[in-house]
């Protein structure tokens, strides 16, 4: 049996619930990494499976993975149309005055020797849209679902900064990394469309970070 989570299997596709900290690609510096765990994935299949999209090291939760090469291929362009709905939980580092709203900030990349590299909000940066809806507030954080339109590195990250005026709580780039362990972002639901078949949908529970901060299942049925 696998230690990490399986919220989602079928003949083609898997979803796993990733752990927080847990990074897909192997660090460069080593350590453990999704790949350690692809042998145990396989769930008596021949094939590895392979991720088909990137989520944070710190952000837990939803993470489709293809059980083959054709498989990969159409979930990948699911993905690229846009056709994947996302839905992620997100503490922010502060009050939120609204009760949703729609962020449309685009994103660049930029890198520098100090600090190495960070997206930004900037006009000529790749279109960014996140749409969001605030859930709860305990203890001067809050507790917002955020609905990615688009799938830009960081956008969350950036878009709960900018838009939102407070970054995610214990995020080391965007905000103070203060507050908590780890960026606190987690990969809620997933749906991905399938032309002949039912739809890929996944939910991964509400972690025990985020319930040590006072937030629990009953908020998310705000």
């Amino acid at each position: 049996m696998s230690v990490i989570p399986i919220l989602y299997e079928d003949g083609e596709a898997l979803v796993i619930d990733k752990p927080a900290g847990l990074p897909i690609e192997r660090p460069r510096a080593g350590g453990r990494s999704l790949e350690n765990h692809l042998e145990e994935l396989k769930l008596g299949f021949q094939r590895v499976p392979v991720a088909v999209h990137r989520i944070d090291t710190d952000t837990s939760g939803c993470l489709l993975m293809a059980r083959n090469p054709k498989a990969l291929k159409r979930f990948n362009a699911a993905f690229e149309a846009r056709e994947v709905e996302k839905v992620y939980l997100g503490i922010v580092s502060g009050p939120v005055a609204e009760a949703e709203g729609t962020i449309a900030l685009s994103l660049s990349k930029i890198s520098s020797a100090e600090k190495g590299w960070r997206m930004i909000a900037a006009k000529k940066g790749k279109p960014a849209v996140t749409h969001w809806r605030k859930l709860a507030e305990r203890g001067g954080n809050t507790l917002v679902e955020f609905r990615p339109e688009t799938g830009r590195t960081h956008q969350i990250r950036v878009h709960a900064e900018h838009g939102l005026g407070h970054a995610l709580l214990g995020d080391p780039v965007y905000g103070n990394g203060q507050g908590a362990p780890r960026t606190m972002l987690h990969a809620r639901a997933l749906t991905v469309p399938r032309e002949g078949k039912t739809p890929i949908t996944a939910m991964a529970p509400l972690p025990a970070d985020f319930r040590a901060l006072g937030f629990d299942d009953d908020d998310l049925s705000a």
